[in-house]
């Protein structure tokens, strides 16, 4: 029979892998960062390593030596993914090279003392390359890594001040390597939680700067279809200036005729300022969300492309199958760059056919709200189909490839809704999916 304690206190450090071992999984899982995924393997093969030394379950001490070497192969790969900096140091004086030499002659002092201490290799790796990382980029200071080698360092001072190991040994306690293992498991799980803030504060910048640079990408077009929109109005005010004149000159022009022109004048005059309100709300860096109506942000994006509808003579067809009050929830301007981007792209798709035809389709049904946009174009094929909404790949020689991507991105994190595509036997086919706003 095993001590009750010894029992206990191997079990509470299997737990603490374990849960050390889930967490990590869920973080690769939603960022993708192969140095979680590298992580999670050498604690898979660290709990191998400590089930097989507690020698609670009989496993012979050939797999011990197994899982240490695939353990400190997986923390070589963790240090370096982890602290993501120069292998080499930057040395620009003698100052910095003294400097530099001493504290690295420094942490290899430290770092075989950590070994002699703990006795388990995989920790003592990931200590001497995160404690040389640091080191070697002295100057550019790296928190994520800097908070674990200041924790394990104070951990060590404080076990050698008191001589613990000594204690632990003469006193007979659970062996020492146990603290270790639960020191670690928890030392890098408070690590990774803050290196996961700073890669999604990073991610959500370059989410931001993407979405931006977007909009700037599209601003050249984007001005010369407001300068076609332009080019009418600009037109019919000459004709009824024209109009005015000639009238004047012939001593015919009467207060009616004046003001019904006046009228004129000013219709157009509105058209070409709600022209410009719809291009400033779309460039607007607003992130207020807020209830607004779908038609309003629809007819936005329309208003921008209209000379490009024009131009490229497209039956635009939109047809509201549900309230045209209809509300949802999110920043307006948002929505409506998703609506341009995949009406742009459905104008380019469809504007070499004989009759270019594009309909948008409203409905909503038990709360949900779906709006289609369907072209008539020369679609895609199957294999460019998989990778439509992947960042920087476009079927256009011209495209940035971030569009569809971005068009993804809003719909699925600012308004948590879905977006699908579908390749039809003649064009291609959106289908936004979003919660009615009551």
């Amino acid at each position: 029979m095993y001590d009750i304690n010894i029992v206990l206190a191997y079990g509470v450090t299997f737990g603490i892998l374990i849960m050390s071992i889930l967490y990590t999984l869920v973080r690769y899982i939603y960022l993708k960062e192969f140095f979680y995924l590298a992580y999670c393997f050498m604690q898979i093969f660290s709990l191998g390593f400590i089930i097989i030394y507690s020698q609670l379950f009989g496993i012979t001490d050939f797999y011990k030596d197994i899982c240490i070497v695939f353990a400190s192969f997986f923390a070589v790969a963790f240090a370096f993914g982890f602290f993501k900096g120069q292998i080499l140091p930057s040395i620009d004086s003698k100052k910095e090279l003294f400097l530099i030499s001493s504290l690295t002659i420094f942490a290899i002092v430290i770092v075989f003392y950590h070994y002699m201490l703990f006795s388990y290799l995989p920790y003592t790796i990931i200590y001497l390359l995160l404690l040389l990382s640091v080191i070697f980029n002295i100057k550019e200071g790296i928190k994520s890594t800097l908070l674990h080698i200041l924790a394990w360092s104070l951990v060590c001072l404080f076990l050698f001040i008191l001589q613990i190991k000594s204690i632990y040994i003469k006193s007979g306690y659970v062996d020492l390597i146990l603290i270790a293992f639960m020191l670690e498991a928890v030392l890098f799980t408070i690590n990774l939680a803050n290196k996961y803030k700073e890669l999604k504060m990073a991610n959500e910048d370059y989410e931001n700067m993407l979405l931006q640079q977007t909009k700037l990408a599209k601003t050249g077009s984007m001005i010369g279809n407001i300068a076609h929109q332009y080019r009418q109005p600009l037109n019919n005010i000459s004709y009824i200036l024209i109009n005015l004149r000639n009238k004047y000159e012939k001593d015919k022009l009467t207060k009616e005729f004046f003001y019904t022109k006046y009228n004129q004048i000013e219709e157009q005059l509105h058209f070409m300022s709600k022209t410009i309100d719809d291009f400033k709300e779309f460039y607007s860096p607003n992130k207020e969300k807020e209830n607004f109506l779908l038609i309003d942000s629809i007819n936005r994006a329309v208003n921008i492309l209209q000379s490009l509808i024009k131009q490229y003579n497209v039956e635009l067809n939109i047809n509201f199958n549900t309230s045209e009050g209809t509300k949802v929830y999110g920043v307006a301007n948002e929505f409506s760059q998703v609506i341009l981007v995949l009406l742009k792209n459905a104008i380019e798709a469809s504007k070499d056919e004989i009759k270019p035809t594009i309909n948008i389709n409203i409905s909503s049904k038990n709360g949900l709200i779906e709006i289609e946009i369907i072209d008539n174009g020369k679609g895609i094929s199957k294999t460019t189909f998989s990778k439509l909404f992947k960042p920087y790949f476009s079927t256009k020689k011209e495209g940035f490839g971030i569009g569809l991507y971005m068009v993804k991105l809003i719909i699925e994190k600012s308004f948590n809704a879905e977006i699908k595509a579908y390749s039809l036997e003649k064009g291609m086919k959106f289908t936004i999916f979003l919660e009615k706003s009551f």
